[in-house]
C-alpha cells in the first residue's frame, strides 16, 4: 500500500516541474528582448550610419579623424584616404578611421538687447 502511495505522488509532482521548468525562462526571455532594445539594435544602427557616412565621402570634405585630427579630404582610395592636415602636410588613414564630418559652428548671432561694435561705431 505504502508503494502506491509514493508512485502517485511522484506522478504529480513531474507534471508540475514541467510547467515550471517553461514558466522560469520567462524573466531570461524577457532580459534578452530588454537587452536587444536597449543596447543591441542601437549600436546596429549607429554602425550603419558611420557605414554610410564612410562610403560617402567625398573630395574637399572636412572630417575628424578617431584620433581627434581635423583635416580635408585631398584623395580617396578604395581602402584609404589622403587627409591635408595643414598647409603641404598630408597622412594618409584607412577609411574607417574617419570618426565623422566636420560642421562648421554656425555664426552665433549677438543677443538681442546687446550692442556689436558695427552698432557703437554708427551711432557715433
Amino acid at each position: 500500500m505504502l508503494g502506491i502511495a509514493y508512485a502517485m505522488g511522484q506522478g504529480g509532482a513531474g507534471s508540475a516541474q514541467g510547467a515550471g521548468g517553461i514558466t522560469s525562462f520567462i524573466p531570461l526571455i524577457l532580459m534578452f528582448v530588454i537587452f536587444y532594445f536597449l543596447l543591441i539594435r542601437p549600436q546596429q544602427k549607429k554602425t550603419k550610419d558611420h557605414r554610410e557616412m564612410i562610403t560617402s565621402l567625398r573630395k574637399g570634405d572636412r572630417v575628424i579623424t578617431t584620433g581627434g585630427i581635423y583635416g580635408r579630404i585631398t584623395g580617396l582610395d578604395e581602402h584609404r584616404v589622403t587627409l591635408e592636415i595643414s598647409d603641404r602636410v598630408r597622412i594618409k588613414l584607412v577609411r574607417g578611421n574617419i570618426a565623422g564630418l566636420d560642421q562648421p559652428a554656425p555664426a552665433s548671432s549677438p543677443a538681442k538687447g546687446a550692442k556689436t561694435d558695427s552698432a557703437k561705431s554708427t551711432k557715433k
